[in-house]
């Protein structure tokens, strides 16, 4: 599995002390994204004309004109062109650009499911045309950058990203209270931190100081399935990463996720998946492994 980091993705000199680059989407381009890869970077794919197809993680996302995607660090990703006429712009940008901070204060509240949601963006005309400004007086930063021109570039991408997330925040409504935002960001977190010991609902309401009942709706109101269902849907997700991307035995994953044995992994994958996880791992690398 090829991984790409930006700092090897220069294409210039000045590159090397810059945290973002950006790129004409072309065929040329798009050739260094086309076999299934890791990234330990943000990348921003705006299709102004033709279409991409996007395979992200176990997902195929159609990008046509007037669409934004953006690709999270860490996430299995191919693209590749779908028509012959293509043009656009993909921006690249270390995670210190990406408002984490703010996102943990000031806008806790949109912090939820960013990576779902931003993997493929409906913007109004005028939304995209803002868009698509934020990138051209990026693109011309860095083809020309200073000391100060490059803290532009990152105040640009910020207003960018800062942009597109409120359109998504609008577009995915969830919550009618803060307390619940808070929860189910709060939920989310510890399950991310304690999913391999913690496999328990009761576990997380009660450290969450709500009822199962109370905890259950929230996750059914923001993203359609139980709390017992996002505990195994997170555990399935980190099993198949183990499986594609590490040299851990089945005995040893069973072991790192905190089943009592190679038969209870074996198990839970064939109850969720209906197949065994040696099925499993020749399934994904037939996907992401030429």
């Amino acid at each position: 599995m090829k991984r790409l980091e930006i700092k090897k993705n220069n294409k210039k000199k000045e590159d090397e002390s810059l945290s973002f680059r950006v790129y004409d989407l072309t065929r040329e381009n798009l050739n260094n994204y086309s076999e299934p890869h890791k990234k330990d970077h943000f990348c921003i794919i705006i299709v102004e004309q033709g279409e991409v197809q996007i395979h992200l993680e176990e997902e195929i996302i159609h990008l046509k004109p007037g669409k934004i995607s953006m690709i999270f660090p860490e996430q299995i990703s191919s693209v590749s062109l779908i028509s012959k006429e293509l043009s656009g712009k993909i921006i690249l940008f270390e995670e210190i650009l990406f408002c984490s901070d703010i996102l943990k204060n000031e806008l806790l509240s949109y912090n939820v499911n960013l990576s779902s949601h931003l993997k493929c963006i409906f913007l109004s005309p005028l939304e995209f045309t803002h868009a698509k400004t934020m990138a051209t007086f990026i693109e011309d930063i860095y083809s020309d950058p200073s000391l100060i021109r490059k803290e532009q570039g990152r105040f640009y991408i910020k207003i960018l990203l800062l942009g597109l997330i409120e359109s998504v925040h609008g577009q995915h409504p969830v919550f009618h209270h803060e307390s619940d935002k808070t929860l189910y960001i709060r939920f989310k977190k510890m399950l991310n931190e304690r999913y391999k010991e913690e496999k328990t609902v009761q576990y997380y309401a009660s450290n969450l100081a709500v009822t199962t009942k109370k905890l259950n709706s929230i996750t059914k109101k923001h993203c359609g399935e139980t709390v017992s269902n996002a505990i195994q849907n997170r555990i399935l997700q980190e099993i198949k990463r183990l499986l594609l991307f590490s040299d851990l035995s089945h005995k040893q994953i069973s072991l790192e996720l905190g089943f009592s044995s190679p038969s209870a992994l074996n198990k839970f994958v064939k109850s969720k998946l209906d197949e065994t996880p040696t099925e499993l791992q020749k399934e994904l690398a037939q996907i992401y492994i030429k």
